[in-house]
Formats: C-alpha cells, structure tokens, sequence
C-alpha cells in the first residue's frame, strides 16, 4: 500500500477531516492533501508528526496488521547480553577474581595493564 493511501485510511478510519489534522501537526491541509495523493513524500520527521495526530505507532503508518510485525533475525543477530564480555557465569567468576586485584594496584600500574590488555587484545 502507497504511503498516502495508508495515511488517508487511518485518518479517515478515525473521522478526522485534513482540516483537524493541520491542526494537529502545524501541516498545512494542502501538503497533507499532496501527501494523500501521491504527489509528495513525505519525510519521516513527517511521518513522526503524521503518526502522533492520528494517535497510532509509526509502524502503523507501514504495516496493515493490527500487531507489530515480529522482526525476523536474519543474520543470527545475538542480543546486548550475548555479546556483553562478563554475562556468562565463567566470566563473572573471572572478573570477581580479577577486580580486588585491580584495586590493590597503583595508578600507573593500572595504566599498564590497560596498555598490556588492548596489546593483547589487537592480535
């Protein structure tokens, strides 16, 4: 479904005239209009202030289906946790071993643990 198309049907699916939604977004009815009938595209900070005056998501303004889509994990994509360093038990055990050590060090030495690890760490 065209943009304009999708943003006619919910506006008027909630009997609001173009008139009620220039007021709403500061657009003017025209532009509104243009945008309605495929004579313009709309920007998404449009979009933003198109989705707010209708009171709906602005997935709404994409997709026809009364829930979200469920997003497909195409490249196997691993979540904040997962690739978090420290979330597995293994590595929690090592860092609660590892952090009073480093407390007990001074300032320089911290410094050069630092420099060691990111050594390290570009091989």
């Amino acid at each position: 479904m065209v943009i304009g198309e999708r943003l006619r049907a919910l506006r008027e699916s909630k009997n609001l005239s173009q008139g009620e939604i220039e007021k709403r977004t500061g657009l003017l009815r025209c532009y509104i209009s243009r945008v309605e009938n495929g004579h313009t595209v709309p920007s998404i900070e449009t979009l933003e202030k198109l989705a707010r005056a209708l009171e709906v998501p602005l997935y709404q303004l994409f997709y026809d289906g009364e829930e979200a889509p469920e997003l497909p994990n195409l490249l196997g994509r691993k979540t904040a946790d997962e690739v978090a360093w420290g979330s597995s038990p293994e590595e929690k055990r090592f860092l609660q071993r590892v952090a009073p050590l480093v407390g007990r060090l001074t300032e320089n030495d911290r410094h050069l643990l630092l420099h060691m690890a990111e050594r390290m760490a570009e091989r």
